[in-house]
């Protein structure tokens, strides 16, 4: 879908500076679609993936420990009101009775027996290890920026450190403090957010690019 939107956005806006921007999953989603896509596939000046989960089996593990287990009971509570409004108008790839369904105490269990079923893997470890984009993050050629917060209950402390080193093309930023998607600050007595002052920062560098090489091209001789 990504792919295909923003393919739309390059026909009807060929010249138009794009930035991409995902968060969470959908962070990860987009660093797979950069690695894939490679540096010409897409009508990218860069790309943006905030809190992104880049090993998905890494992070249903950190969320099945301590307090982030209240996020996950969280989630999955959403995750199963949904499944279970399908499971009554739809007829879906999954044999699960409504009383098996509440009984999937982690992302593990649900992406195992919903997940992966739903979108043709055959368990939820081969999805998380066909669908994570960490794996990718050496073979980025189209500039990423990648924001996260150290202290962000969805993820393990040594993400990073389970991940490739990281292509010339992508800048790793890791906050102290951030949490998951929040990235809140303080400036002079105010609360703010962090995230969208780093962002419009990263935007504005990112479309300067484009006007000093055609300056550059352009200058008399």
């Amino acid at each position: 879908d990504a792919y295909w939107f923003i393919g739309q956005l390059a026909r009807r806006y060929p010249r138009a500076i794009k930035v991409a921007a995902g968060v969470s999953l959908g962070g990860n989603m987009l660093v797979k679609l950069v690695a894939e896509q490679g540096g010409d596939g897409l009508d990218l000046a860069g790309a943006i993936a905030i809190s992104a989960p880049l090993d998905l089996a890494a992070c249903a593990d950190a969320l099945n420990r301590g307090f982030s287990r209240h996020y996950q009971r969280y989630l999955l509570k959403s995750l199963k009101l949904k499944i279970t409004a399908k499971m009554t108008t739809e007829t879906l790839p999954i044999s699960l009775s409504s009383c098996q369904l509440s009984r999937l105490d982690s992302f593990w269990a649900y992406d195992n027996e919903v997940t992966a079923p739903l979108h043709g893997f055959s368990s939820a470890s081969d999805y998380y290890r066909r669908s994570s984009a960490g794996r990718l993050i050496g073979d980025i050629e189209l500039p990423t920026l990648i924001l996260q917060a150290a202290d962000d209950p969805f993820m393990p402390d040594d993400l990073f450190e389970r991940l490739p080193t990281p292509s010339d093309a992508v800048r790793v930023e890791i906050a102290s403090h951030g949490g998951h998607v929040g990235f809140i600050e303080s400036r002079q007595g105010r609360l703010g957010s962090w995230l969208a002052r780093r962002v419009c920062r990263q935007l504005q560098d990112w479309a300067s690019v484009p006007r000093q090489l055609h300056l550059m091209t352009n200058r008399p001789d």
